[in-house]
């Protein structure tokens, strides 16, 4: 069977396709993703860069001849659009939730021809959270109230699979319902809700943010911890590893 050509332009899915072993068919992706080194070698080339995330060179992507194109987001609705337009099938996604997130694993291993691939990663993340979930029990109450920050100025409560992510981590997040979009909090909400914890995770930062500039707020007074972005921000295998880290952070036994 001839591989797929495959065009990435989120780094999610580039991401999850090389969890899949099916980096192999990358021809381009964008400056922002991270294909590991096998990339692209089942066509005997190396992935083309076709731009940035939200600003990627469509000629460059037609030019490649791709069997699929991956979006991810509602900030890439318009370009799945665009390549729809010039004929180009598309494979895109707007996770709003963890189960989401994990239903999109089987999903993106079926448009790449790898569909056993695709079950298999989205049981093995199954079983990582039913672990985690064995390990925190059953009790709520002495669970830790957490504050995650997804954008610093202004301060951004995360949302989207994060509140998931939080609670199969073993906290407690009263800051939003997962599936709601990040939104500004004001700090009077983050003082009232008193957390125990603070993760900041900023968007395109990786864990280059210095925690004292949020540490250092009057209505913070909790542990701030930074974590690289990805692991949470990201609709990827990488969410469940940043899962495993909030388990850790929170003191779930097995995980620190």
């Amino acid at each position: 069977m001839t591989a797929p050509r495959v065009v990435s332009l989120a780094p999610s899915a580039t991401a999850t396709l090389s969890a899949l072993g099916a980096a192999e068919c990358l021809v381009g992706v964008t400056h922002h993703c991270a294909p590991p080194s096998n990339a692209g070698s089942a066509h005997g080339t190396d992935p083309v860069p076709v731009g940035g995330w939200l600003t990627p060179s469509l000629d460059r992507v037609a030019a490649l001849d791709p069997d699929v194109v991956f979006t991810s987001d509602e900030l890439q609705a318009d370009l799945a659009e665009d390549c729809r337009e010039r004929g180009l099938a598309v494979d895109h996604r707007e996770p709003a939730t963890l189960e989401d997130v994990i239903e999109g694993f089987r999903e993106t291993g079926a448009a790449v021809d790898r569909p056993d691939a695709g079950a298999e990663l989205a049981a093995a993340a199954r079983e990582r959270l039913e672990a985690i979930g064995d390990a925190t029990g059953d009790a709520t109450a002495d669970r830790p109230v957490v504050y995650c920050e997804e954008w610093s100025d202004p301060p951004m409560a995360a949302g989207n699979w994060v509140p998931d992510a939080v609670r199969a981590a073993g906290g407690r997040y009263p800051f939003l319902e997962a599936g709601e979009r990040s939104r500004e909090v004001d700090p009077e909400t983050v003082s009232a809700a008193d957390p125990d914890r603070v993760v900041v995770h900023v968007c395109g930062r990786g864990d280059r943010v210095d925690p004292a500039t949020v540490a250092d707020r009057e209505w913070i007074d909790a542990p701030v911890h930074v974590i690289d972005d990805s692991l949470l921000n990201q609709p990827s295998p990488a969410l469940i590893d940043g899962i495993e880290r909030l388990a850790g952070l929170f003191g779930v036994e097995g995980y620190s």
